[in-house]
């Protein structure tokens, strides 16, 4: 029976893990142990970076909905709370988009919180 060699599939693994590799700086680019070390790097930063970015936006969110909270004469926690209390089933990004965006709005919303609480 013919010896079946895997020098194409071999081939064809390197030349995925390069192409991967392209735009790295230095062997990493070029050499494929270096590559493949950088690649397996790349793809836990990415996969950490998935995370971190949801943590992130929810902290931009709740930052902009305390300082125009705040504006209208109530902390975060009072403001949520409120609104809470009154029925009002807004998240967290919706909220900071009226913030930005219409401030007369939220004015109305955080009237509603203070006299729900």
């Amino acid at each position: 029976m013919a010896r079946i060699k895997g020098a194409m599939m071999t081939r064809k693994r390197r030349n995925k893990i390069l192409k991967a590799a392209k735009g790295y700086w230095g062997a990493k680019s070029t050499h494929f142990k270096m590559a493949k070390q950088q690649v397996m790097k790349s793809g836990n930063y990415a996969f950490a970076g998935r995370k971190m970015k949801k943590r992130d936006f929810r902290r931009l969110w709740i930052a902009r909905i305390s300082a125009q909270a705040k504006v209208c004469g109530m902390n975060y926690s009072t403001f949520m709370h409120g609104l809470k209390k009154a029925g009002i089933d807004l998240n967290r990004k919706m909220l900071s988009e009226i913030a930005i965006s219409d401030k007369e709005a939220f004015a109305a919303l955080a009237e509603k919180a203070k006299a729900a609480l």
